[in-house]
């Protein structure tokens, strides 16, 4: 085998690992899990080629400046991969949930259209 032969085919090595590792931190790599808590506003099946479960819970918070506090609602948007955890959802809307998500750092089309994924409904009340 020449040095030619030998710098390409290294390179070419080198090359695929650097992608395969690429692609495992940026859509395989759980950059972060946790516990979000909040009203479910919806949780919808839809998508053109991949049928993703997607939704939506309202956090409600106080935001306290100088000039006093004020009531400010944050969304958390999350796809589902499980299907009975979303039928599950699904009969939840209008009640305070607890979901344990998983957060990636990138979106696959059949894991959903969001970077959280919930893998567990801690609680419902």
């Amino acid at each position: 085998m020449s040095i030619k032969a030998k710098i390409i085919t290294i390179s070419s090595i080198i090359i695929i690992i650097a992608l395969a590792l690429f692609i495992y931190i940026k859509f395989y790599f759980v950059f972060g899990d946790g516990v979000k808590a909040g009203e479910l506003n919806y949780m919808v099946h839809k998508g053109y080629v991949f049928k993703t479960y997607e939704g939506k819970v309202i956090q409600s918070g106080f935001n306290s400046k100088k000039t006093g506090a004020t009531i400010q609602s944050y969304e958390f948007t999350f796809s589902v991969t499980d299907k009975a955890i979303a039928a599950s959802l699904m009969r939840c809307s209008g009640k305070q949930v607890e979901l344990h998500y998983k957060e990636y750092l990138g979106t696959l089309p059949w894991r959903g259209v969001n970077k959280f994924v919930v893998d567990s409904i801690v609680a419902v009340r």
